[in-house]
């Protein structure tokens, strides 16, 4: 299972995030050779990072990973809010049992967690390469990609797989011919401030203790601007932030972080983030659209994972991308593993891995939900239903006596019209979601 004389490695994986990490540690225990390419000083040193974890897929890859894993919260309340000027309409959930093993999902700090799973990947055998960047793909006598340039001098690595796991805006896949999709529609800025606050006050203000944490996702309060936000505890620090059309914000005049101000003055939000020291400010573009601007993943000698393969769901109650990213880098490195042991890195030798995909939760639950990121970031559901609906809620709770209560159809009715909303469109709308969601 060794390299042979002619190359650097079996496989070389560019980026050490979750997807190359990923690749990388089961490459390694397999007994290929593999060298893991990284731009920054270490593995997560370039990330933003908002962030909840849902690391499943890493039961069969690291059992018991949550025993070494750096952590900072649980996830046991998970709450959907929708913001109106003034207004709020929110669905919590809790769930203790998400406190304790196995867990659902936690907070965590990207340069903390990538760095430590790109150390599974090294414990197990990988090289890792780190102030790196990978400037092109190598290619032999026949086309076919043979490794990658780097900006070292005399820095060509050579090997007869590359995994592209250089991010949203993968350069290697672009390249390759793989990624047409440029449209700045398909991509949101995701912007972030951390702000620091005792813990004993994170705990009181979310009704939380020990290591557990929330995870509140938004649907408006961005300004006009399509979108949503977050908010997310850590430890003793609070994330809020985010993600914004790129055609939207740059078709008005507020910059990101006046968005975020915007949003921390929230009446639903203030309370929560009150008092906090901004820590830290980021931003990073993230590949919204889902399956409809995936690349194509595979060509002679190279696969795309990841964040390069435009695997991030944003579909309203469910935004992930870490977990399609880990998953992805598993698969890629056993089809990888699997055409190397066949002496076959064609396209069709390394085929298996979109096989693979298309089988599993990945391109399932994006296949599932394709119409959902359009429809959640359109303009009718961010700029006229989350007044709709406050304003339905607002009034069915509201005491106007001596006036008799109106029915709940008269003020639907009178809201829908209000918000400038056509019964078609609305029944339109909630028969994409019913076939996305069901």
């Amino acid at each position: 299972m060794t390299t042979t004389r002619s190359h650097d490695a079996d496989v070389t994986v560019v980026g050490a995030g979750p997807a190359g990490s990923c690749a990388a540690l089961q490459l390694a225990r397999a007994g290929r050779q593999v060298i893991l390419v990284e731009r920054g000083p270490f593995p997560g040193s370039k990330n933003m990072y908002g962030g909840v974890v849902y690391p499943r897929i890493l039961d069969e890859l690291i059992p018991s990973w949550w025993e070494t894993a750096p952590v900072q919260r649980w996830v046991v309340r998970r709450s959907t809010m929708i913001l109106s000027e003034t207004g709020a309409l929110t669905v919590d959930y809790r769930n203790p049992a998400w406190g304790a093993p196995p867990y659902n999902g936690a907070t965590a700090y990207r340069p903390d967690f990538d760095n430590w799973l790109a150390q599974q990947a090294v414990d197990a055998g990988a090289t890792l390469v780190t102030s790196t960047t990978v400037t092109g793909l190598l290619h032999d006598a026949g086309g076919r990609v043979n490794g990658v340039r780097t900006d070292r001098p005399d820095g060509d690595l050579t090997a007869p797989i590359v995994i592209a796991c250089d991010g949203g805006n993968s350069f290697l896949a672009k390249e390759a011919g793989l990624y047409p999709h440029t449209d700045p529609a398909n991509f949101t800025l995701g912007v972030k401030e951390t702000l620091a606050l005792p813990k004993h006050v994170i705990d009181e203000r979310f009704n939380v203790r020990d290591d557990h944490g929330v995870d509140i996702e938004i649907l408006g309060g961005t300004s006009g601007v399509n979108g949503g936000g977050f908010v997310y505890t850590n430890l003793d620090t609070v994330s809020i932030g985010a993600v914004l059309k790129l055609p939207k914000l740059a078709a008005q005049s507020k910059r990101p972080e006046e968005i975020i101000a915007g949003l921390k003055s929230h009446p639903a939000i203030a309370p929560l983030v009150e008092g906090g020291e901004v820590k830290e400010y980021s931003a990073h573009v993230i590949p919204e659209a889902g399956l409809s601007m995936m690349p194509t993943m595979v060509a002679d000698g190279l696969l795309v994972a990841g964040d390069a393969a435009a695997m991030c769901l944003a579909a309203g109650i469910w935004l992930e991308g870490v977990n399609f990213a880990m998953a992805s880098g598993m698969y890629a490195a056993q089809a990888a593993h699997d055409a190397l042991a066949r002496n076959d890195v064609s396209t069709r030798g390394l085929g298996s891995y979109t096989d693979c995909l298309n089988a599993t939760f990945v391109l399932r639950d994006h296949k599932k939900l394709r119409k959902i990121p359009g429809l959640v970031l359109s303009d009718r559901v961010q700029q006229k239903y989350p007044g709709f609906v406050t304003g339905v809620v607002d009034r069915v709770f509201r005491v106007d006596n001596p006036s008799p209560k109106p029915g709940l159809r008269r003020i639907v009715h009178e809201e829908r019209k209000k918000a400038g909303i056509r019964l078609v469109d609305l029944l339109k709308d909630g028969w994409t979601g019913m076939r996305g969601f069901g």
